[in-house]
């Protein structure tokens, strides 16, 4: 999987999704803890969206709620998150 490698306050405004674009089981990538991390939507808002995501290169997972400029849509599978 190749995760996006600008930074979230880096990114141009009109290029980040509205959170309220995703649907649940989307696949995404979410920024935490420094890096882009493989991620599930649980639930969307206008607001924020709750990502279930990998905590990193274990099959452990958090589940976090983000905005838009801290959430990407991920076109790679993920095994350990896109089984459902």
């Amino acid at each position: 999987m190749s995760a996006p490698v600008i930074h979230p306050a880096q990114r141009n405004l009109v290029d980040i999704a509205p959170t309220e674009s995703y649907r649940p089981a989307d696949p995404v990538w979410v920024y935490r803890a420094g890096a882009w991390r493989a991620g599930v939507v649980e639930v969307a808002s206008a607001r924020a969206a709750t990502v279930t995501y990998r905590t990193g290169a274990s099959r452990g997972t958090a589940v976090d709620t983000m905005t838009a400029e801290c959430v990407f849509a991920r076109d790679d599978l993920d095994p350990a998150l896109d089984h459902r």
